[in-house]
């Protein structure tokens, strides 16, 4: 392999332990998760607030967070392989909070979806850093495990935060939403800068130069097998962003279960984080090859049955909320492993191989999300043809990336 071994966390370290990096990781990724489900219980009330009378419209507010928090990890990656991984941490976490707390204030909607994009940009700092952390330090099937582990608890935060934000709605109102968003990224970045050790190797710095920028950029998007299964994670986050945008007008407006709606997103989010689990502890067994390209046809079958039964006539809840937990459990299976593969051979160019990985999968997902969601008809087939389209995308590109062969293995490490 061409990347230097993986270190443990106790060779880069000895203040800080596996289980906490693995914990503080995860918090870095929860916030992101936060930023965007705890929303979703007050886009009504946001929207009447504002003035904001089309339905699709107030998805904009998921959709400008995406926008920030892509785009912006393109310029986070080179800047952390330059100056370590903590400082460009930081300061991210401050731009976070600070928009937060502006948007509490926000007097009109255009204002609040453009605080909402500087937001998305202060949290980009924690998702490159999270994941080119977690490759400083582990490699190959123990990287999948890791990155399982901190994508359990991801997918943990949206089976509280729709909950957590409808009890902020009883009780206040949106603005108490963002103040909560503020208050507990404050909290992590206390425990960043106290606890978080530098990960990058002195050794392994990058020049700050716009030739070592590009030869970095160069070598990631060159990788056909790191730009293929980026590409393919992409649109099957697509899906996954599709069914946020779509959620509430689904639960509630097609099938009337706004008391439930909750509840029934957080099922969602359970069942990913429950795989998410499972992959950490079969991936070391079975390879990550192995279980997201099973997990991938799985997808695939389980969105053309729900597509066919959509186009026959309306869904009843019961067999829509069983396919749908069937294509929601495939992700934990999916995400990780295609994360940590296309991760794998660019660990000498982590930070900058992060950031175009994140860039691409978050843009590119929120952009096909909100293409699904904006597709929203009062029935459930844009979405069955969204997750339809997308995971025979990401079959292709797999196909692409490994020369037609499934399930081989590479090395016994992956």
């Amino acid at each position: 392999m061409d990347q230097p071994a993986a270190r443990t966390s106790d060779q880069i370290s000895l203040k800080i332990g596996r289980a906490e990096f693995i914990a503080l990781a995860a918090a870095l990724m929860a916030l992101n998760a936060l930023a965007i489900d705890v929303m979703l219980p007050a886009l009504q009330q946001i929207g009447a607030a504002l003035g904001v009378e089309d339905e699709n419209s107030r998805q904009f507010v998921i959709t400008a967070y995406l926008v920030g928090f892509g785009g912006a990890q393109l310029f986070y990656g080179p800047i952390t392989d330059s100056f370590g991984r903590r400082g460009p941490l930081l300061i991210g976490l401050a731009i976070y909070i600070g928009a937060a707390v502006a948007a509490a204030f926000a007097p009109t909607f255009e204002l609040l979806l453009a605080l909402r994009v500087l937001q998305g940009v202060g949290a980009a700092a924690t998702r490159v850093i999270a994941v080119s952390a977690i490759r400083d330090v582990f490699g190959g099937r123990r990287m999948a495990e890791v990155l399982s582990m901190v994508m359990m608890v991801f997918m943990a935060i949206p089976v509280i935060a729709p909950s957590l934000g409808q009890l902020i709605m009883i009780f206040g109102d949106w603005h108490e939403i963002f103040v909560l968003m503020a208050g507990l990224a404050l909290i992590v970045a206390l425990w960043s800068g106290l606890r978080l050790p530098e990960t990058l190797d002195p050794s392994h710095r990058r020049a700050f130069s716009l030739k070592i920028i590009m030869e970095g950029f160069r070598f990631v998007v060159t990788n056909r097998i790191a730009l293929c299964y980026t590409l393919a994670t992409t649109a099957i986050f697509g899906a996954l962003f599709g069914f946020i945008n779509s959620a509430q007008q689904i639960y509630v407006d097609i099938y009337g279960l706004g008391a439930w709606f909750p509840i029934l997103f957080a099922i969602g989010a359970g069942l990913m984080a429950l795989s998410s689990f499972t992959n950490s502890r079969f991936v070391g067994r079975f390879g990550m090859r192995r279980l997201s390209h099973g997990a991938l046809l799985t997808f695939l079958a389980t969105n053309a049955l729900w597509l066919t039964v959509s186009l026959i006539g309306p869904v009843p809840f019961p067999l829509f909320f069983v396919l749908f937990s069937a294509s929601m459990f495939m992700f934990g299976w999916i995400g990780p492993n295609f994360n940590s593969i296309a991760m794998e051979p660019l660990g000498h160019v982590a930070g900058t191989a992060a950031s175009v990985l994140g860039f691409t999968t978050t843009l590119g997902g929120g952009l096909l999300g909100a293409m699904i969601g904006q597709a929203f008809d009062g029935t459930l087939t844009p979405l069955a043809a969204g997750y339809f389209t997308v995971s025979a995308v990401g079959l292709a590109l797999v196909l692409i990336a490994e020369r037609g062969k499934l399930f081989r293995t590479v090395n016994p490490q992956v």
